[in-house]
């Protein structure tokens, strides 16, 4: 083996922005990149535009160019966060990325804190290889705790990994037979949150916008702000002692726009705690406790129906559902970080209008431990089975 070694910017270097092209050809890129991100006006975000793809960030701008690179049946090979899988933040590089590669072989490193310990990198991470212009039969997914463990190896078929009729393009990994049993469940499901009529969308308050508007106490024309801090165990507590102010008073017409009406909801946090047991944590909030309109800060999703609330029953259902083990395991099969955005919600299936208000006519006040939750939604599930 010869080599030459290149000193250059490698965004220039392979896109041309300064000198010759000269990076092409290739028939094997092995890329361990960096992550900052790219502001989506800076010359290199352009220059990355300009060969095809669009990188919020530098990981993704190295893909993209280790792939342009490469000639046809070349083989590219990286380590990255496992960020780019789902979400739309990553929608236009994911769908660059997958048109121009077949994914040969996926591993999954599951703990957090192993790989890359020293860098802050708070997500699971991935290496990932793939042909450009290759054949989409199979892929095999490995899985393993960390770089010295031994690794569990499985192929399954490329559609199981990239769904055909999936629009946003999602990469799913489903590393064992149990993850796999999850996924065709889910998928089995007869609704989506669309044909149920039923919309998500992230809280209208931002904090930092609107902080004339932010209140510590309560005052006349106050109503309530809704931050993470206030879900407890299945509800909505408010208000309630975090460090936030708990109260929001519009000012404006515009601010007055960010308010909901009353009514029941069923909200998410947009970011769960590393310590936490599940990436998706649910809770609703209930007029009985708290009537008036109400205001959702940013960081949560909350579900409504065209801006209204839901009736009691969905909401409670909603919240039970999404607090379950089923939902937790799948979602973990498309997402290696702690986001959980409106868009991955939008394209988890969910069980019929009915079953939702059959599960929430059993819901106790409070969230029931995690045990009961399952037992709790495999009953309706079954019920569901049964009836089909």
């Amino acid at each position: 083996m010869t080599c030459d070694v290149i000193d250059a910017d490698f965004i220039t270097a392979s896109t041309g922005t300064d000198q010759d092209e000269r990076l092409s050809g290739f028939n094997l890129v092995i890329q361990n990149p960096p992550y900052a991100k790219l502001a989506a006006s800076s010359a290199d975000r352009a220059a990355v535009r300009a060969k095809g793809a669009d990188a919020p960030n530098l990981y993704a701008a190295f893909l993209s160019l280790a792939t342009a690179t490469l000639s046809q049946g070349g083989q590219l090979v990286a380590i990255t966060p496992r960020s780019f899988c789902n979400g739309p933040y990553f929608g236009a590089f994911r769908s660059y990325l997958l048109d121009q590669l077949a994914l040969d072989r996926v591993h999954v490193f599951e703990s957090r804190s192993t790989v890359f310990a020293d860098t802050g990198v708070l997500q699971e991470n991935v290496i990932f290889s793939g042909t450009k212009g290759g054949t989409r039969n199979q892929v095999m997914l490995s899985t393993s705790a960390g770089h010295e463990e031994e690794a569990s190896h499985r192929n399954v078929p490329y559609s199981d990994v990239v769904h055909p009729d999936d629009p946003h393009r999602f990469i799913r990994i489903a590393t064992n037979e149990e993850d796999t049993k999850t996924a065709e469940r889910m998928l089995s499901l007869p609704d989506t949150l669309a044909s149920l009529g039923i919309k998500v969308s992230t809280g209208r308050v931002v904090d930092f916008r609107s902080r004339e508007c932010l209140l510590t106490q309560a005052e006349d024309g106050a109503v309530p702000l809704i931050y993470p801090g206030n879900v407890r165990e299945g509800l909505v507590v408010w208000p309630r002692e975090i460090r936030k102010p708990q109260w929001f008073q519009p000012i404006t017409d515009k601010d007055a726009k960010m308010l909901l009406p009353e009514g029941w909801y069923c909200v998410v946090k947009r970011f769960s705690a590393k310590e936490e047991r599940r990436r998706i944590v649910a809770a609703v909030w209930s007029p009985e406790q708290t009537p008036g309109k109400v205001a959702f800060e940013n960081h949560v999703n909350v579900f409504h129906v065209n801006g209204l609330g839901l009736d009691r029953d969905t909401a409670l259902g909603l919240s039970m559902w999404l607090n379950s083990s089923l939902v937790d395991k799948f979602f973990r099969t498309f997402s290696g970080h702690t986001q959980v955005n409106a868009t991955d919600l939008r394209t988890m299936r969910f069980p019929d209008r009915e079953s939702l208000r059959q599960l929430g006519a059993l819901a106790p006040e409070r969230l029931p431990i995690q045990h009961e939750i399952d037992t709790l939604v495999d009953k309706v599930l079954d019920m569901v089975d049964t009836a089909v």
